[in-house]
């Protein structure tokens, strides 16, 4: 089985893999998200280890864009420094199958593994289909449809429209749709979010005319809300 391990502390990440290893593991190491996101393709790993922290982005960002790009999600297990309830429910919140509070030992991580394993191991995410409203989301074919009328989308514009339907209510910076959307941060300029947004607001009609707003708040980022 092949392990994909997102972790920037190069001691702990070779303590991490001399355990897999020895587990008869094949691993993956990657010390930032954007070197993980360049690499990852579906069907590439059965399990992803993931640090919270990282010098780029943080973790359930890099989760966030491969969930965009995968039919199937491997499970995830996420490394937290923290132990408080609160940084818990997060870490479960933001999607992960499983965590760990560092440091971890190698009895425990290896318990973890293995039972994520067995219990995901005929259950992977495998939905294909969204629906908001008049809105349709075929991921598989990577249709998009309103009112049953097809809309051609870019990659990117499928892509960005579904994250901020999955996301409605939430306030979404610039910096955090150019991670997990393009998988980039300088490479990708603060004004290309800008125009994908606006042909969003137009193919889609995010308007308040349709029962939608797509607002810009200022040096904040934008919020796609349902109107009530």
């Amino acid at each position: 089985m092949k392990i994909a391990l997102l972790e920037d502390d190069l001691a702990f990440a070779d303590v991490l893999i001399e355990w897999l290893q020895q587990d008869n593991f094949e691993v993956d190491h990657f010390k930032t998200g954007l070197d993980f996101l360049r690499q990852f393709s579906h069907g590439q790993y059965d399990l992803c280890v993931f640090d919270w922290a990282l010098p780029d982005m943080e973790g359930p960002d890099v989760m966030v864009s491969i969930k965009l790009r995968a039919k199937k999600l491997p499970p995830i297990i996420f490394f937290t420094g923290r132990s408080e309830e609160q940084d818990i429910v997060r870490v479960i919140e933001a999607g992960a199958d499983d965590y760990v509070v560092k440091p971890a030992s190698r009895p425990l991580l290896m318990a973890r593994i293995h039972a994520l394993l067995r219990r995901t191991s005929n259950q992977l995410v495998d939905k294909t289909n969204y629906e908001f409203y008049a809105l349709r989301f075929d991921t598989k074919l990577r249709v998009a449809t309103l009112a049953g009328e097809a809309v051609r989308l870019t990659d990117k514009e499928f892509d960005l429209a579904l994250y901020f339907l999955k996301n409605e209510g939430v306030l979404l910076s610039r910096v955090h749709l150019m991670n997990v959307v393009w998988g980039a941060t300088s490479e990708v300029e603060t004004r290309k979010v800008d125009v994908h947004i606006s042909h969003l607001r137009t193919k889609l009609k995010l308007t308040s005319e349709y029962g939608w707003r797509l607002t810009s708040i200022y040096q904040q980022g934008y919020r796609l809300e349902r109107n009530r």
